[in-house]
């Protein structure tokens, strides 16, 4: 075991068992994402659109509490658990990035990195302490981009949470920090850039000769109390970050994105000010955002001035737009709408089938049509936090296959080939962690990535999955040297 120390940031090797004093908060900020379920935060926090759904009668779960329901083809083959300074109270498990043999997942205090050489026996080379919700990963060659979505007192790996008249005075940083994974067993932290109202999450767009990847920062919630985040934030910021000069990485444009100021919401649906995520398709030029009260198709053929070309949104069933996958044509795309901010059970008979789903768009002339929703068929638990969540394709030559968390729902593998009829084809869905309360928890993020779903689990850790099936196997025969989910590859190369 060895700490060494890369620019403000501890760095555990693997095999790491004894205390480290950590840097990490233990108490989060309220984040919207993952809304506080008790307590005196729970008073605090303003509740997102959708939360105050009433519920009639409790839930009768497909699954109980320290059971497993699973399809009979897809099984659980490995867990590495969150370890050290990660393992502490509000320590969550964020997004998944692969490079190679490793799998890179974020934490709201750092992230770690596993060797997934051997799928079925993953282990930890190196975690990193570095605080600031979310975390949330993405590669790009030997480069590790974070978001910040988080106040903190300096840009640092050593830092703090901001205190409030430090927010106020705008003495405080948020945005993205970049780290050098040539090594992934010694991440080397190289430089931050901040952005107006953080980075909730991020997306890469590489430049047509590679030599440069934007980054395309989704930030939201403005506030006239907060300096550097004041309203109307109707935008997005485009970071340049240089492959081969790094630190020389800086916002170079922050596009409007709603000129008129988005769709104002109701009791139920969100008001738009800012995207919560973005899924690019560089090989395209097209890319998706999900912008609380909007989904949005745009042109991102000029990589530092990404256009909108077309706007949907769904006030009836659409509390929060969250995330989007395109299907590998680029012919379609796949919402969620995340009703609740995570923290809410509503995957139930009272919320019903079309609300905190996903919803299924077919594009026909670079104009988003209305296909379907798909949503888990199986009813969780009052105590359950299940909402649509992160998830990708699966490369099958010839039908549009996505695996996706559900949160406590657990990972669902369906396919939207016909995309007015989709359908689950395979699942792993574990009981509530309680029985009594309702504690967050469950998948975060589940991707399939060379032949197994990954899954970064908010409390469990790192989980892989095997699925034995023919179109399994087809899938198992494409091979990423790099992958992230909000930056599509081609299956066609």
């Amino acid at each position: 075991m060895k700490l060494f120390v890369a620019a403000g940031a501890f760095v555990l090797t693997a095999g790491l068992a004894s205390a480290i004093p950590a840097t990490a908060d233990t108490a989060p900020p309220i984040d919207p994402a993952n809304p506080p379920t008790s307590g005196p935060a729970l008073k605090q926090f303003t509740e997102l659109p959708g939360q105050d759904i009433a519920r009639i009668d409790p839930a009768t779960p497909t699954v109980r509490s320290g059971e497993v329901d699973r399809s009979r083809n897809m099984r659980n083959v490995a867990r590495v658990p969150l370890s050290g300074p990660f393992a502490a109270a509000g320590s969550f498990g964020t997004d998944l990035a692969f490079k190679g043999r490793y799998a890179i997942a974020g934490n709201y205090n750092g992230f770690t990195v596993y060797d997934i050489k051997r799928p079925t026996r993953p282990r930890q080379v190196s975690q990193v302490v570095c605080p600031g919700s979310q975390n949330d990963v993405s590669i790009y060659r030997d480069l590790l981009v974070l978001s910040v979505d988080s106040r903190r007192d300096n840009a640092t790996c050593t830092n703090s949470t901001a205190t409030p008249a430090q927010s106020q005075a705008g003495a405080y940083w948020e945005g993205i920090r970049v780290f050098d994974i040539k090594n992934p067993r010694k991440p080397r932290f190289v430089t931050s850039v901040e952005t107006q109202c953080g980075s909730h999450t991020h997306t890469l767009a590489p430049s047509k000769n590679g030599k440069d990847v934007f980054v395309y920062v989704s930030s939201y919630g403005p506030s006239p109390s907060l300096a550097r985040c004041q309203p109307p934030h109707d935008k997005i910021s485009v970071v340049k970050v240089p492959a081969k000069k790094p630190a020389k990485a800086a916002v170079v444009a922050t596009p409007v994105l709603f000129p008129d100021g988005g769709t104002t919401g109701d009791d139920y649906s969100s008001d738009t000010s800012g995207c919560h995520d973005i899924t690019a398709f560089p090989s395209k030029d097209i890319a998706a955002g999900a912008c609380m009260g909007d989904g949005i198709l745009m042109d991102i053929k000029n990589r530092a001035k990404p256009r909108v070309i077309d706007r949907v949104a769904d006030t009836e069933n659409f509390a929060f737009w969250h995330s989007a996958t395109f299907n590998n044509a680029g012919t379609k795309v796949v919402f969620t709408d995340e009703l609740g901010g995570g923290g809410g059970a509503e995957c139930n008979d009272d919320v019903g089938p079309q609300r905190g789903a996903n919803g299924i768009y077919d594009i026909r002339k670079r104009k988003l049509k209305f296909a379907s929703y798909f949503k888990i068929p199986r009813v969780q638990s009052d105590t359950e936090n299940c909402v649509a969540h992160n998830g990708s394709l699966v490369p099958v030559p010839g039908r549009d296959i996505m695996v996706q968390a559900w949160y406590q729902g657990g990972q669902s593998v369906f396919d939207f080939t016909d995309s007015k009829r989709p359908r689950e084809l395979e699942h792993f869905d574990r009981g509530a962690i309680s029985d009594t309360a309702l504690v967050t928890g469950g998948s975060w993020s589940s991707y399939w990535y060379n032949g197994y779903v990954y899954s970064s689990d908010i409390t469990r850790g790192l989980e892989v999955f095997a699925i034995d099936t023919r179109w399994a196997e087809k899938a198992a025969k494409k091979r990423f040297s790099t992958f992230n989910a909000q930056s599509q590859p081609s299956f066609n190369g």
